[in-house]
C-alpha cells in the first residue's frame, strides 16, 4: 500500500488541497477526491503521514454512503477513480479516492451533536446552551443530550478555525426552506447512523456533514461522511466510567496526537499550535493508525 502525504496527479488540474483531501477537476462536472494520509490537529497539518489513513477514511465513508442513501442522495458517480488518471498515477488514487459529482457547495458545516463534548461542553458550562440551543440544567461532560441538536458552523479558510454560528445565521445564508431541510436531513442521518454504530458497540458523540446543490437544486450529501476525522466516536466500553468521572471517554480518532502535542515541550515551552508542527514520534503515529483501523474493523464487521 502506497503512503501518500501529498498527492501529485499531473494529468488533472488541481482544484484545492484541504487538510486531508486533494481535489482534482475531471472535466467541468466531476471531481476526483483523493484522501491523503495527512493528519491535522489544532488546524495544523502534521509533517508525518498516518499510514493507511486515507484508505480507511475512504472505505468508511463509502460504507456509510451505502447505508444512508434512502435519507439523502450523495455525490458519488459510481465510476472508478482509477479510470480518470494515467496508469502511472493509479497507485496514488487506488483505494483512497472517490470520483464525485461537482456540486455547488453550501458554505455551512452541518454539525449534529448527540452528546456534550469538546467545545459544546465548554459552551454549556458558560451558558447552559450550545450554539444558541438551550439545554437542561445538570448535564455533565459526555452526557447524552435529551435529543440530538443541530449546531452549525461557518466554513473557515484553510488554517482558520471553523466558527460556530446560530441557526438564524444559516437562514440568512441559505434561506429558511433550505436551512430547515439541511437541519432535518442532518439530524435524520445522525440518528440513523448513531443507531447502526451503537449496534457495533460504538457511540457517535457528534459529527459534521457537508452538503451541496446539484444543477436541479437538489440537496446532496458530499465530501466525507461519518469518519473519525469528521465525527467523535467512542467505544461503549469505558463510556459509563468516563461519564461518572466527568472525563472525556476514550475515542477513535487523533486523541493520541492531540494529547502528545499538548504535553510536548519545545525548548522547555509548550507548542504554540502554529506551524510548523513538532515531529510526531513513531509510536504516536503507529497508535493513531491502529485506532483508525480499529474503528473501521469494528464498524464493518
Amino acid at each position: 500500500m502506497t503512503t501518500v502525504h501529498t498527492s501529485s496527479i499531473k494529468s488533472l488540474p488541481l482544484l484545492a488541497r484541504g487538510k486531508v483531501r486533494d481535489n482534482y477537476a475531471v472535466g467541468n462536472d466531476r471531481i476526483l477526491m483523493v484522501a491523503s494520509d495527512r493528519l491535522s490537529a489544532f488546524d495544523v497539518i502534521m509533517g508525518e503521514p498516518i499510514p493507511g489513513k486515507g484508505e480507511i477514511l475512504t472505505k468508511m465513508a463509502l460504507w456509510w454512503f451505502d447505508r444512508l442513501g434512502h435519507l439523502c442522495p450523495n455525490h458519488l458517480t459510481g465510476e472508478a477513480p482509477e479510470s480518470v488518471v494515467k496508469p502511472e498515477e493509479v497507485p496514488q488514487v487506488q483505494g483512497r479516492s472517490m470520483l464525485v459529482k461537482r456540486l455547488k457547495p453550501i458554505p455551512v458545516e452541518a454539525v449534529v451533536r448527540g452528546y456534550l463534548a469538546g467545545s459544546g461542553w465548554k459552551e454549556y458550562q458558560e451558558s447552559r446552551s450550545v450554539c444558541g440551543v438551550p439545554l437542561p440544567e445538570g448535564l455533565s461532560n459526555a452526557s447524552k443530550l435529551p435529543r440530538p441538536i443541530f449546531t452549525p458552523a461557518a466554513k473557515a479558510a484553510a488554517g482558520e478555525h471553523d466558527e460556530n454560528i446560530s441557526y438564524d445565521k444559516v437562514v440568512e445564508v441559505v434561506g429558511p426552506t433550505l436551512a430547515q431541510q439541511i437541519r432535518d436531513t442532518s439530524i435524520a442521518i445522525y440518528e440513523a447512523a448513531a443507531e447502526i454504530a451503537l449496534g457495533k458497540g460504538m457511540i457517535i458523540a457528534d459529527t459534521k456533514f457537508e452538503f451541496g446543490l446539484d444543477e436541479s437544486g437538489t440537496l446532496v450529501l458530499m465530501d466525507e461522511v461519518l469518519t473519525p476525522d469528521s465525527s467523535r466516536y467512542w467505544p461503549v466500553e469505558g463510556y459509563q466510567e468516563a461519564l461518572s468521572a466527568g472525563a472525556n471517554p476514550p475515542s477513535y480518532d487523533k486523541q493520541f496526537v492531540r494529547d502528545w502535542l499538548e504535553a510536548v515541550r519545545i525548548n522547555g515551552k509548550p507548542w504554540d499550535k502554529t506551524p510548523p508542527a513538532p515531529r510526531l514520534p513513531a509510536d504516536v503515529v503507529a497508535k493513531t493508525a491502529a485506532k483508525y483501523r480499529e474503528a473501521l474493523d469494528r464498524l464493518t464487521h
